[in-house]
């Protein structure tokens, strides 16, 4: 399913589900962001996509337990993507799922700050400059839903 959202600057985006075929696009798309923006997505400088990577953020894609949206180009950084991406990946989330487990840049404010939108939030240091953030959804689950 593709659905749209509205960026807060009033622009369009599309979102979509990532599905088997989107490998190669995912690799080249991949390859043309910048090295801020790697950073940000892996927390470290991952030159390339691995295969690993590929399989993991592809092929076991199944719409199920594991759901994957994409969105973007990297000339759209901090203009609310990812805010625009999280109705839709709680629409999307696995039957059951009431909880986001994730590890954030720690100077990442935007990040911990739409983290934080979701629900009840813990934040732990997880070494240097990383911090594992995890989300409470039960609680804010419906106003999310509303927001859609």
């Amino acid at each position: 399913m593709i659905a749209e959202a509205r960026l807060p600057e009033g622009r369009r985006a599309l979102i979509c589900p990532v599905l088997p075929i989107d490998r190669d696009a995912l690799r080249a798309a991949y390859a043309d962001l910048s090295p801020q923006s790697r950073q940000r997505r892996f927390l470290s400088s991952v030159p390339q996509l691995t295969e690993a990577m590929l399989d993991h953020l592809v092929d076991d894609v199944d719409g199920v337990d594991h759901v994957a949206l994409a969105s973007v180009l990297d000339d759209w950084q901090g203009r609310g993507v990812a805010t625009a991406l999280l109705p839709e990946l709680l629409r999307e989330r696995p039957a059951g799922v009431t909880r986001i487990v994730t590890t954030v840049a720690a100077d990442n404010v935007a990040s911990l700050a739409m983290l934080r939108s979701l629900g009840p939030t813990t934040v732990t240091p997880a070494g240097i400059d990383r911090l594992d953030v995890v989300v409470d959804l039960t609680e804010n689950e419906s106003s999310m839903e509303e927001q859609a």
